[in-house]
């Protein structure tokens, strides 16, 4: 074979492999990424939850110490 088709083979392999290796990396940053942002979400959703329960207990304890 000719050594300009080898190095050309070989060049395609790396490419390839390059390419394929960026995707790979790439998709598991996406990936960790959303499930930081999941758990972010879900400690807002709890707080949201929470606040209505603080805010009777405030309303209750205004009424408690105006009486």
């Amino acid at each position: 074979m000719d050594s300009t088709i080898v190095v050309a083979v070989i060049s395609l392999i790396g490419t390839l492999g390059g390419s394929l290796g960026g995707i790979v990396v790439s998709s598991k940053l996406t990936a960790f990424r959303l499930e930081q942002l999941e758990k972010r979400v879900a400690e807002h959703n709890n707080f949201a939850v929470r606040l209505p329960v603080i805010e009777e207990k405030i309303k209750e304890l205004s009424r408690r110490i105006e009486e």
